[in-house]
């Protein structure tokens, strides 16, 4: 569970190649796009240009680079030639990538063209709620103060909080010890230590928490229909406090608030 430095500087470059996937998403034109096309677009980076392993393809039978969760869809959205984004919906977008056996986890909810200010306020608020996760990570906390962080925002902003998936370490697998739930009571949990690497990232449903899996064996949607949004960062705890391992540029200004 406890990671070395040596582990933690592949980890973060690992993260650092992540990062610059989604940088390459932000400058794509997603409105006509199927999801599809932006799995291939993303193999092709993360294997030509970035000369890495998208860790995802292969991992549990999943045929696929990416998950892609549009509007109702909780997580794990299989992409198809069939869905293409529409002016208003939020896609998330959850991507993992492996490099000299070490493996980063990151994802970020898109806006396609105009959205409604429900969904978009949605959006801003689960972005938030992984930050507020994140700030409650330095050594001697415990798992319990994340959980906390993350549900207070939701519930004072009317959100609920998925809870039937968490975040979790990571490493040279992708999903390692221990279990990082984003709902939860303060100092409880498991008291976190320098070396450790784990995900947060929160799922928030506009209306009520309870999901469903559709028939294709992964695909989870709200039950009522709302929209879901969600985010994620692989982070490692520090001795200080926490470091961002797939932090991308445009967010340095969230490291120092």
């Amino acid at each position: 569970m406890i990671k070395q430095p040596q582990e933690l500087a592949l980890l973060a470059e690992s993260g650092r190649l992540l990062a610059l996937v989604f940088e390459m998403l932000d400058q794509t034109p997603l409105t006509g796009m199927s999801t599809l096309e932006i799995d291939a677009r993303v193999e092709r980076f993360i294997v030509d240009e970035l000369q890495a392993r998208p860790a995802s393809k292969g991992q549990y039978g999943y045929g696929f680079v990416l998950n892609c969760s549009v509007n109702d869809v909780v997580c794990h959205g299989v992409p198809s030639p069939s869905k293409v984004l529409q002016d208003g919906d939020i896609i998330n977008l959850d991507i993992t990538l492996e490099k000299n056996g070490y493996i980063a986890d990151s994802s970020k909810t898109y806006l396609i063209g105009e959205v409604s200010p429900a969904a978009k306020k949605l959006v801003e608020v689960t972005y938030e709620a992984m930050w507020k996760g994140i700030r409650a990570v330095r050594p001697g906390a415990r798992l319990g103060d994340i959980g906390s962080e993350i549900e207070s925002h939701a519930k004072r902003n009317g959100y609920s909080v998925v809870r039937e998936y968490c975040g979790h370490g990571i490493g040279r697998e992708m999903h390692e010890a221990p279990q990082v739930l984003h709902f939860g009571t303060p100092g409880t949990g498991l008291v976190l230590q320098e070396g450790m690497v784990f995900t947060i990232e929160p799922m928030l449903n506009q209306g009520k928490r309870a999901v469903r899996t559709k028939a294709d064996g992964w695909t989870v949607v709200t039950k009522d229909g709302a929209l879901s949004a969600q985010f994620e960062h692989t982070v490692a705890v520090t001795a200080d406090g926490v470091s961002v391992l797939t932090l991308r540029p445009d967010e340095l200004d969230m490291v120092s608030r």
